[in-house]
């Protein structure tokens, strides 16, 4: 067992202890109690990726005189296990935090370490987001634990330089009819590596991603939160057209250093971008492969791949004004300048109709009309049922038995073997 899956094992084990005693630990945190009514100096925001709100925390400073501490965590990988520490602990915590949609629904079971934010937001923003969204942030008790962020809604970015050099074409119109479905996606891989020598995609488990959030359907779970990893079409759908195109691929795994540096290096050609990724894929690229980027369609139509909500931690001194600011970058003009920083898809409806937002391009994505590509599709993302540890069943279970295959450790039918073998003991809860 490899060290990184060791820890992820760890981590997991702590939030399941975490969730099985219902947020006891949060108790910890009572020294130095504000006295009621005192004004906050500071607020900790804790994100992962990127967010977009470098410069909205700045303006949440001028307008409060309240200091913003934005703690960014460049992996998920890294962020979860953090906040399982400081949860367990009862201490450490950001004031405002982001959960991603696997780590929410793992809370949800035993919301305890988290704010009630119903009494600490205005009564006015109940509808002010999409529906299905909304209701994701409840509890089953009914209590609000986080404000949507953002949808991942689907695409695929791709670099012109390196289609062009393929004998691919490299308009976004053109590039998106090379793949209607994803053996179109296969073909075209397969294509640009005869011409090249060099790998098309970034991983297989990428295209796993891009497969299993498109089905639309129940994945490692039903909705009585049985697990379902063994039997489920959607799973075994993902599972076999990601794993059939394992000749295209650079077998870099999505947040490994490989995959970071891959984009400057030019190691793979095409990756799927959720509008979230948009500022990590120019991150990673940098200033020199600015205008190199394009944006196309996703095979086999829409898809939602992952999104995030603000919840703020019951250990937090200061919950009403860590409320306030959550609902300050929750809120529609917020949540288009965070989409123009760095791409995550407003969920907020006002935003979703704003002109500045609908008419949006992307410079460094060679003036990709990004505000059109994604907001159309908005309308058409349905809710995925991901169960309460379907993060862990994901990237303890599903991504390692691919990511076997696909190095060379395991046949397809042993690592599939592997991957439900493993899922009965990540997914019960």
């Amino acid at each position: 067992m490899s060290l990184t899956t060791r820890r992820s094992r760890m981590a997991a084990a702590a939030l399941a202890a975490i969730t099985a005693i219902g947020g006891l630990a949060a108790c910890g945190n009572d020294d130095d109690t504000p006295a009621e009514g005192e004004k906050p100096a500071k607020l900790v925001v804790d994100t992962f990726g990127e967010f977009g709100y470098d410069e909205l925390v700045k303006q949440y400073e001028q307008q409060t005189g309240i200091k913003i501490e934005l703690r960014k965590t460049a992996q998920l990988g890294e962020y979860r296990p953090k906040l399982v520490r400081y949860l367990a602990t009862g201490k450490g915590a950001a004031d405002v935090t982001a959960l991603e949609e696997g780590i929410l629904n793992e809370f949800k079971a035993n919301p305890r370490n988290w704010a009630d934010l119903t009494p600490l937001v205005s009564s006015e923003i109940t509808d002010d987001y999409l529906p299905w969204k909304w209701e994701l942030g409840k509890a089953p008790d009914g209590r609000l634990i986080g404000l949507p962020t953002d949808v991942g809604s689907l695409a695929v970015c791709y670099r012109k330089d390196l289609f062009e050099a393929a004998g691919l074409p490299t308009d976004r119109e053109a590039v998106s009819a090379l793949w209607p479905d994803w053996n179109g996606f296969h073909q075209a891989g397969q294509k640009y590596k005869q011409a090249t020598g060099k790998a098309f995609v970034d991983s297989i488990t990428a295209v796993s991603n891009g497969v299993l959030f498109q089905q639309g359907s129940d994945l490692f779970y039903d909705k009585e939160n049985n697990i379902i990893a063994d039997s489920s079409p959607a799973v075994k759908s993902a599972w076999d057209t990601a794993t059939s195109m394992v000749d295209i691929s650079a077998k870099a795994s999505t947040w490994s250093p490989e995959w970071s540096g891959g984009f400057k290096q030019g190691t793979f050609a095409a990756t799927f971008c959720p509008s979230w990724m948009l500022g990590i894929v120019a991150d990673n690229s940098g200033e020199e492969n600015k205008g190199k980027w394009d944006v196309a369609a996703v095979p086999g139509g829409g898809g939602n791949w992952g999104g995030s909500w603000l919840a703020v931690p019951e250990q937090s001194k200061y919950p009403e004004e860590a409320a306030k600011l959550a609902e300050f970058l929750t809120n529609a003009t917020s949540q288009v300048e965070a989409f123009k920083a760095k791409g995550p898809l407003p969920t907020n409806l006002e935003a979703l109709k704003n002109e500045a937002f609908l008419s949006y391009t992307n410079e460094y994505f060679s003036n990709a009309p990004t505000g059109k590509i994604f907001g159309e599709s908005v309308a058409q993302i349905q809710p995925i049922h991901l169960g309460p540890k379907h993060q862990a069943v994901k990237e303890n279970a599903f991504e390692p038995a691919m990511r076997a295959f696909e190095n060379g450790q395991a046949s397809k039918d042993a690592a599939w073997e592997q991957f439900t073998k493993d899922a009965q003991t990540q997914g019960v809860f």
